[in-house]
């Protein structure tokens, strides 16, 4: 049957093929593509540089290979001879070693100049036998020497342990010939890694072709996403409102905006000059609360013609933080009168006030959603005092990339600048740019504490686009995403994998190359995180006061708006098209390849009770003579013990998921293009799915018809997404994909087998009846425990691409 009803899709997707005109094949299209190309390799790398893969590491930053750096900081000088006319010197500092030269920051005429920079030279590519640093005297035609120092690699010292201080100290300045001369610099030289303290604000060897102004933008970074809050107003009514004209009863409604967000009531029913509403807007604020909301009382006094009866402005400082579902008192506001004079709006002195009724605050009880409910990295409300205690750490090394493919041109040749970026809870970070370099080697370990298992951690790979003064219009390419679960991950282990990157383009889908990344998640306590999979997936408040569907999609575009203008503003800013990658802002848009790939998905889930039917249908046709005949034996005993059915069910199972433990996954989910329905995607899908919304296609007519068409078919997508995503976490009870959930639920079905098994079913099937049927009075609003259980099930979204 399922069969019957994917050929019938798939012959109607055929005929609208035809009716649309020609296709082709693009080139690299199926055909092409090996899918061995995009599978996970695992690994086994020398991380710590003291033990492989698999074992448990202890030493610092033992997720990634250690990489020798030869680090320089250049504090201070003092006494330094003057070589300008004028009879002082415009010092600065040279530090070359081999090919590689990093300068410091000039100072105009001062002869004690501070500039404490820290320089790094990686030991691969070193090719010298000293370092050279030399204090210079800047100059319009050639910069003068004052003096130099010189030290000698085999003789600087290294720091033990890795992360200690050590003190620079004061070097007599000497000429070329080696003699002593007039000044002193403050140094300090080590062999280090990048473990060193210095590391992230170090001058790399690997920027030597970067102008001192674009440093900043190659650097690792750690960025905290600002808090955000859920803002409720409470619009209840009005009061004396003066209209312009007295002859009418007003038609008056209430805009409320908040920065760039802006809501609006219906218009009142109750017509008059004293409406009432009673609506609710929400609204998404960030802290530090930098906008004031404003609410403006309009009265329609003609079709597109408006006219403002007043207007309040309120601080959001001043504005009350709800916790908890209990109500926030209401308060009055006054009206302000604005008219326009001269071009200016400003404010018109009146001695009788309107007024507004609303009751405003800001939740703290919800978990304010900017990412896709499916790939969440935080689940926890916005209010700290609701937080409850970590269950774990996860740890991420990036280690390195490999086979990318050039992304822009320079200089006459293709080249590629690749820097990773990983998002998990509150705490997003960035390494540092490797220029030039198809394999660049991060080996860069980052940590995060975690709160919930379930929960997804995003790893994003771009190339910098803002290096070489490229201009505010170059945007960040995509490399490619990788999403990790954390509850597929076995406690204390570390897994090294190698995952393909891939990205999908309107030619087709494309493997980028290829990052490897080191994962652990370490469990503090195994009993806190087992009770976890009892409790709501969201706070408290997503359940008394559940929002819309509609509301949710607005906020979480609204919140991501914010996220990415904030993270913008940073230095150096984490740009907003790499925001929006890694938050899958477009996520929602209608894609041809989604719906197909989530209705195979269902066929998928749909396939083992298909398989179940058609044996039943053979042991029917006596197709097995010897199967049909143990069929009825069974069956005639359950008949005449109907309290062995439920144990035997519960025991079936329980010996499922045991078997089923030799087979349970042993590497992390990855995207998964066959799975997405990437290889086998045609050109008119591709063509729609990047096409411009609202379209850019011609004519209008079939414009307006397909925008329609795609609104409503992304929401059908998201439907069948979820009904997959539902059948999925049904499968991943006995699969061990995630190894804590399998664990629970197979010792509940042999603690179920046992206590059934010594219960009446009798007993059973009436407590049970008497439990579905309990009086509405012993209902809890919040979700059941087993229902928290299974929404806390891993599904196979992780793998969509």
């Amino acid at each position: 049957m399922h069969m019957k009803i994917g050929e019938f899709i798939l012959v109607n997707i055929t005929l609208g093929r035809e009716r649309t005109g020609k296709m082709q094949r693009p080139p690299g299209m199926p055909g092409m593509l090996r899918q061995e190309d995009f599978i996970l390799k695992e690994t086994n790398p020398a991380l710590g540089g003291v033990g492989s893969a698999g074992d448990k590491l202890t030493t610092t930053y033992d997720l990634v290979e250690q990489m020798q750096y030869l680090y320089v900081r250049v504090v201070k000088a003092k006494d330094l001879p003057a070589k300008d006319i004028t009879g002082s010197c415009d010092p600065y500092v040279e530090v070359k070693l081999g090919n590689y030269k990093g300068i410091t920051r000039h100072f105009e005429k001062r002869s004690n100049p501070e500039w404490n920079q820290v320089f790094s030279f990686s030991k691969d590519r070193i090719q010298a036998s000293a370092v050279e640093v030399t204090v210079k005297d800047k100059d319009l035609v050639k910069d003068d020497f004052i003096g130099r120092v010189l030290f000698d690699l085999s003789e600087i010292p290294k720091r033990v342990p890795p992360d200690s201080p050590l003190a620079p100290q004061w070097y007599r300045l000497e000429d070329r010939k080696g003699d002593k001369v007039k000044g002193e610099l403050m140094l300090a030289v080590w062999w280090g890694t990048q473990a060193d303290e210095a590391f992230p604000e170090a001058w790399h060897s690997d920027a030597a072709t970067v102008p001192s102004d674009g440093l900043a933008s190659i650097r690792s970074k750690v960025y905290l996403t600002p808090k955000l809050w859920y803002l409720r107003v409470n619009i209840i009514e009005a009061q004396d409102l003066i209209p312009t004209d007295k002859s009418r009863f007003p038609e008056v409604y209430v805009k409320a905006m908040l920065g760039n967000q802006g809501l609006r009531t219906r218009v009142s029913p109750s017509r008059g000059i004293n409406p009432q509403w009673n609506e609710d807007l929400m609204f998404v604020a960030a802290e530090p609360f930098e906008e004031h909301l404003i609410l403006s009382v309009d009265d329609r006094v003609a079709p597109n013609k408006d006219e403002v009866l007043g207007k309040a402005i309120i601080p959001l400082t001043k504005v009350e933080k709800r916790l908890d579902h209990k109500p926030v008192g209401t308060r009055w506001y006054n009206l302000e009168k604005h008219v326009i004079l001269d071009g200016e709006q400003k404010k018109k002195e009146i001695k009788f006030s309107s007024r507004i009724h609303i009751r405003i605050c800001l939740e703290g009880g919800y978990h304010v959603l900017d990412e896709s409910t499916h790939y969440s990295s935080d689940l926890r409300p916005t209010a700290r005092q609701l937080w409850k205690q970590s269950i774990g750490v996860l740890e991420l090394g990036i280690l390195n990339a490999q086979g990318l493919l050039p992304m822009k041109p320079k200089d006459g040749r293709n080249t590629t600048d690749a820097y990773c970026v990983a998002k998990y809870g509150q705490k997003w970070v960035r390494t540092r740019t490797i220029i030039d370099s198809f394999s660049p080697k991060w080996n860069e370990q980052y940590t995060w504490e975690v709160y919930d298992p379930c929960t997804v951690v995003t790893i994003g790979v771009f190339d910098n686009c803002h290096l070489h003064s490229s201009g505010n219009n170059a945007r960040d390419n995509r490399i490619g995403k990788v999403r990790i679960r954390l509850s597929t991950l076995e406690a204390d282990r570390v897994y090294t994998h190698s995952y393909p990157l891939i990205v999908l383009l309107p030619s087709g889908v494309k493997k980028m190359g290829e990052v490897q990344l080191a994962v652990r998640f370490t469990c503090s306590s195994l009993l806190n995180m087992m009770h976890l999979y009892s409790q709501p997936l969201l706070p408290k408040m997503h359940y008394l006061y559940p929002l819309s569907v509609m509301q949710l999609d607005n906020l979480r575009h609204q919140a991501i708006q914010i996220v990415s203008m904030r993270l913008g503003r940073a230095e150096p800013p984490l740009r907003k098209e790499v925001v929006e990658y890694m938050l899958d802002v477009d996520s929602h848009m209608w894609s041809m390849r989604k719906s197909k790939a989530n209705f195979f998905r269902i066929m998928g889930v749909l396939s083992p009770l298909l398989a179940v039917g058609k044996w039943f249908d053979q042991i029917c046709q006596w197709r097995n003579p010897l199967t049909t005949i143990l069929i009825h034996l069974l069956f005639i005993i359950l008949v005449l013990y109907p309290e062995l059915i439920l144990p035997t069910v519960f025991l079936y199972l329980f010996l499922i998921g045991v078997w089923y433990y030799r087979w349970r996954p042993r590497q992390p989910p990855h995207m998964d293009t066959r799975l997405s329905h990437a290889e086998t995607a045609h050109p008119d899908e591709l063509d729609e799915e990047f096409d411009t919304f609202p379209t850019s296609r011609p004519p209008d007519i079939v414009r307006m018809r397909y925008d329609r068409l795609r609104s409503v078919a992304g929401r059908v997508q998201t439907v069948v997404g979820d009904i997959a995503t539902q059948g999925e976490r049904l499968q991943s009870l006995l699969s061990w994909r995630d190894p804590r959930a399998t664990a629970i639920f197979v010792t509940f079905c042999l603690v179920a087998a046992v206590v059934l098994y010594v219960t009446p079913f009798k007993a059973v099937m009436l407590l049970a009846g008497f439990y579905v049927l309990r009086h509405p009075r012993f209902r809890r609003k919040l979700p059941s425990v087993p229902l928290n259980f299974f929404r806390r099930l891993p599904a196979r979204t992780d793998s969509m691409l």
